[in-house]
């Protein structure tokens, strides 16, 4: 059994587009997206522990205790009555409440991680029925590729997407999840989006049905995107939190970007680092 894994990469994504096409029974939205990952990472440290235990060192920015690296951490510990612990060091750099996915992205890597480190040998599918406890987005990042995106966010389609380089804006404030999808103003009929359809218009196709709301509940994601509008892009928001973004096809000067804002330039990434690490049964990947 291996000691330790260092310099584990836990990349964010950015939603293309996302409508809200309905609502269940019991209450969880039904969406559509297309979700890319991007080179914002975070960075995590295991280390194996012979006592059991599962610890974590925050080394940027303090996580609250019980954050979904550690949930992710003691779930898989649970479901395979391993008898090793870890002790887990997190450089975190994806902005919190963006809409980026971090937390998601970073339960998946610990999945990812333990895994080996643990000599669990579980396989992708094995692995998403535990991530999908834990968040709705950590079986796509579990996943290893771009992907069409429905339901409560279940139902994954890797799809492969052209390359493409994004300005992404994080106002100084964040936006809860579940702050927005009860808006009582929430945009919540959108229409059955086809592949084909967004295919077309990669880049430019739909919208961001939870922007407006944003909007409203968050001043910094107007200024933030007007901002963007001013550098003569196109800008919309990135999934439920306060992030936004805009494809580039020239760089921008960011010499005299406001200060207020975590403004980064971003490649898209066709595979996830860690694509690979678990074995699955079966993948589908839908070319444009």
């Amino acid at each position: 059994m291996m000691k330790a894994l260092f310099d584990v990469p836990a990349p964010a994504k950015l939603n293309l587009f996302l409508h809200i096409t309905g609502r269940r029974s019991d209450g969880y939205h039904l969406l559509q997206s297309a979700f890319m990952l991007i080179d914002w990472c975070d960075t995590l440290h295991f280390e194996l522990r012979s006592d059991g235990r599962i610890t974590r060192e925050d080394l940027t920015t303090a996580l609250p205790p019980e954050d979904l690296i550690v949930r992710a951490a003691q779930a898989l510990k649970n479901s395979s009555a391993c008898l090793s612990g870890v002790h887990i060091g997190i450089e975190k750099r994806i902005p919190a409440q963006a809409g980026m996915g971090g937390g998601s992205s970073d339960a998946a890597s610990t999945l990812l991680a333990l895994n080996r480190l643990w000599g669990l040998n579980y396989s992708l599918e094995q692995l998403s029925q535990i991530g999908l406890k834990l968040g709705a987005d950590v079986p796509f990042f579990l996943a290893g590729h771009n992907a069409w995106v429905e339901g409560v966010g279940e139902k994954i389609t890797p799809i492969e997407l052209p390359k493409g380089r994004f300005l992404v804006v994080k106002p100084d404030a964040g936006l809860e999840t579940k702050q927005i999808f009860s808006d009582p103003l929430l945009k919540r009929d959108s229409g059955t989006a086809i592949i084909s359809g967004f295919a077309a218009d990669i880049f430019s196709y739909g919208r961001n049905d939870l922007q407006s709301v944003a909007q409203r509940l968050c001043p910094g994601v107007t200024q933030a995107l007007n901002w963007l509008e001013l550098q003569g892009l196109s800008p919309r928001m990135t999934g439920s939190g306060s992030a936004v973004f805009a494809h580039m096809l020239n760089e921008i000067d960011l010499a005299h970007a406001p200060g207020e804002f975590q403004i980064r330039a971003c490649n898209s990434l066709a595979i996830h680092p860690l694509a690979g690490w678990a074995v699955s049964d079966s993948l589908s990947v839908e070319s444009f």
